[in-house]
């Protein structure tokens, strides 16, 4: 296997340890003032390093998207270093809001019908890792 192979699957397997309540990562959008604004939401699910979904209200996050799509996601340790950019969707559908919701989204809304809850769709479209002391670039394909 590649080098850049190898760190990709590790990425993935970093991720996917960060998805449901068992982590987080930093979410960096576009303010409507034209300037970055990063907070931290936790990855409800994942499809390796091409695409993730968060689960969150409607508020400053959802207002962002709609001013600039343009989204990077990042995941952080002392042994690594996995930053993702992309563009981010907010997704309303009842289906896929039940197929997200996860028990910890109880503390915030009270069920996947809740109209304040919605599901953001992020799409990668290229990466920067740095694991194992090595550090890759690439397009996501």
């Amino acid at each position: 296997m590649e080098i850049k192979e190898e760190l990709i699957q590790k990425a993935v397997e970093i991720i996917q340890g960060q998805c449901n309540e068992n982590g987080y990562c930093a979410l960096t959008l576009m303010d409507t003032d034209n300037r970055p604004n990063t907070t931290t939401i936790t990855p409800s699910k994942a499809d390796g390093i091409k695409s993730m979904t968060f689960c969150t209200g409607f508020g400053t996050r959802t207002e962002r998207i709609h001013f600039r799509p343009d989204a990077c996601v990042c995941f952080n340790s002392p042994e690594y270093h996995i930053s993702i950019k992309g563009k981010m969707e907010i997704i309303t559908d009842p289906d896929v809001k039940k197929e997200m919701w996860y028990s910890g989204l109880a503390n915030h809304f009270s069920g996947p019908d809740d109209p304040g809850y919605v599901v953001l769709k992020f799409t990668a479209d290229s990466y920067t890792l740095f694991i194992d002391y090595m550090t890759v670039r690439g397009v996501v394909q």
